[in-house]
């Protein structure tokens, strides 16, 4: 097994960002996500396994400004020399495990980050309500495995940091460099580095087909029941199908009185059903009863798919009370899609944006706090 360096890309919820006081002094918090249970990068699979027992390490480590490098090479952010480079004042806290996806938020000090030009620059890029990507630093050790789409297994993982990234290029293929760790000997030395970079492109592909899929089966499923409404009409009226009679050696013409007086019978009641009150009555019951396994089933569903939207709201109401957004009485007024967007990826998602009030320190008339404009 050999040990790497692994860089894995991702984008921040921009639109999630709120602000707090702590200790008297404004923070940013920028709610992210990192490292789906048993992906698949560059040919190395991360089991759920290996990722709940490590990812417990990311909280309280540096979010830098970008990955730190030393001489061209990749070091930990808590290197002295790679906090000289890239901190920012921010830090990662509050890591989760939810959704089979590790959850937690950047936490940024503004005094600290108006101190150095990247800082300023993540301030202004969240005030404009751009895209911020970050990126999650690890160390773990590779299995060679001979698996259908992997050829290994990340092993023994270690978070270092979970970095901030503006105006950098993803690593959609694999973009291999030259990291530095620290050996047990308090030494460095080299180490390779794997750039991976997680998108939401594959989910997109599966709800597509998924979607295409559904419409065929509707489509599949209203001619079926057009077939059964048809059926049944064409009984209610007494014109069922026939296959025509062929190689008669009887006069077709020829009836005897029985048959006739039959045949007078039949053709009067399908008279008497012919009446616009009874054709309707007819018409009516026989499309009720041909669609009532559709109807009955789709009335099952929507009880479904109620308790199922009962038993989620419930839940996001729980994760908005428990975050300080809203009491229990305002929360249980919430309508599922207001919980939702409030409570996505479990974060609240109702508090303001940040925008204009963040301009540096300066204070606004509501004795908040404004981001500072990007510096050219």
């Amino acid at each position: 097994m050999s040990q790497v360096r692994v860089n894995i890309r991702s984008v921040a919820n921009a639109r999630a960002v709120r602000k707090e006081k702590r200790n008297g002094r404004d923070v940013v918090i920028v709610p992210s996500a990192t490292l789906p249970d048993n992906i698949v990068m560059n040919g190395i699979l991360y089991p759920a396994e290996e990722i709940e027992s490590s990812f417990r390490s990311l909280e309280r480590t540096p979010a830098p400004f970008g990955h730190p490098k030393v001489n061209g090479k990749f070091v930990s952010a808590r290197d002295p020399e790679g906090l000289n480079v890239s901190h920012i004042g921010a830090h990662n806290e509050n890591v989760r495990r939810e959704g089979g996806r590790v959850l937690l938020d950047k936490v940024i000090d503004v005094e600290v980050a108006n101190r150095s030009a990247d800082g300023r620059a993540v301030l202004a890029a969240i005030d404009a309500g751009g895209p911020v990507h970050t990126s999650t630093g690890l160390l773990c050790t590779l299995d060679a495995v001979n698996g259908a789409d992997h050829k290994h297994i990340a092993r023994a993982i270690r978070f270092d940091h979970d970095a901030i990234l503006l105006n950098e290029e993803g690593a959609a293929t694999p973009e291999k460099g030259v990291g530095m760790l620290v050996n047990e000997k308090g030494e460095r030395e080299d180490i390779e580095v794997i750039n991976s970079s997680l998108t939401d492109m594959a989910d997109q592909e599966i709800d597509y087909a998924g979607a295409r899929l559904v419409e065929a089966l509707q489509r599949r499923q209203s001619l079926s029941v057009w077939e059964r409404v048809k059926s049944a009409i064409m009984d209610a009226i007494g014109a069922p199908e026939r296959e025509p009679t062929t190689n008669q050696k009887e006069d077709p013409m020829a009836v005897s009185d029985e048959q006739f007086k039959a045949l007078s019978d039949e053709v009067k009641t399908l008279s008497e059903a012919l009446k616009p009150e009874a054709l309707a009555t007819a018409i009516g019951n026989a499309v009720a009863t041909a669609v009532k396994p559709i109807t009955d089933a789709h009335e099952q569903m929507v009880a479904n798919q109620r308790t199922k939207d009962d038993a989620e709201l419930t839940g996001l109401r729980d994760k908005i009370v428990r975050a300080n957004l809203m009491d229990e009485a305002a929360a249980g007024e919430l309508t599922l899609n207001a919980a939702r967007a409030l409570a996505k990826s479990a974060e609240p998602k109702g508090a303001p944006a940040l925008n204009g009030a963040f301009r540096g320190n300066s204070q606004d008339k509501n004795g908040g706090f404004k981001l500072p404009k990007a510096e050219a």
